[in-house]
């Protein structure tokens, strides 16, 4: 069972998203960075200033989430080319993560489709229906879990457009939190490049004897060069490369 957790209501200043940093626009992605050092500088440092902020408190204790959330989005802006050289060590409650969120998975999609009408938008778009969510999704799921991917699959496509999709929303943004093993990385893995192997013209046989490091990489230079919208607009692109090096 997958704690609910507790809501804050109302508008924040500062933020902290719980999605993937993929369906963030580059203003956001280096907003979030540049307010995830000042969160981590608040606590580390017993700083006053905005420490009584609802974003900071849900943040209070755990500094090993507040590490992975920064390599998260390291990891999403090197995929787009920006090169970040300032790391979070906190380590505080090991692989625990917030109850808390300030807004639902749900409303954060919303509020980010909102923000960005008539703007810049993330690497992947905002999901307008659960295929779309599931399919941006699928394979950060196959890396964790290949049971619950087995099982979501037949029930997404048998949802209609408009049902509601904030549980499965909800869902995700918490399985995506679990460290997954290494097996299920390299079958993530594995089926992404079969999206790009024939740009590669790389024996399947050698691919099998890489590291994980060298198929994750590999994975995300050939979506690059391929401009392959369908792993273009996968979560798994950025989201593994940091579980493979954990």
């Amino acid at each position: 069972m997958i704690n609910q957790g507790f809501f804050f209501e109302g508008k924040t200043i500062m933020r902290i998203w719980d999605l993937s940093p993929g369906y963030l626009n580059r203003q956001s992605l280096l907003g979030e960075h540049r307010e995830l050092h000042g969160i981590v500088s608040i606590i580390v440092n017993k700083k006053k200033g905005y420490s009584k902020h609802p974003e900071t408190l849900r943040w209070v204790g755990y500094g090993w989430a507040l590490r992975m959330r920064h390599q998260l989005l390291a990891a999403e802006m090197k995929l787009r080319g920006y090169s970040e050289k300032s790391p979070v060590r906190t380590r505080a409650k090991n692989s625990a993560w917030p109850e808390q969120f300030i807004d639902t998975p749900m409303k954060q999609y919303q509020i980010i489709n909102d923000k960005y009408q008539n703007k810049e938008t993330g690497r992947i778009p905002i999901p307008k229906n659960a295929q779309e969510l599931w399919r941006q999704h699928k394979y950060s799921i196959m890396a964790r879990d290949v049971n619950l991917y087995k099982e979501i699959g037949p029930k997404v496509s048998k949802m209609k457009p408009l049902d509601d999709f904030s549980d499965l929303a909800f869902l995700f943004c918490n399985v995506l939190r679990q460290p997954p093993k290494e097996s299920g990385l390299r079958n993530a893995l594995l089926h992404m490049w079969g999206y790009v192997s024939e740009y590669a013209d790389i024996d399947i046989h050698d691919v099998n004897t890489w590291s994980l490091n060298k198929l994750v990489s590999h994975v995300q230079e050939y979506a690059l060069k391929s401009n392959n919208g369908y792993l273009l607009e996968s979560t798994a692109l950025s989201d593994l490369s940091v579980w493979v090096s954990y």
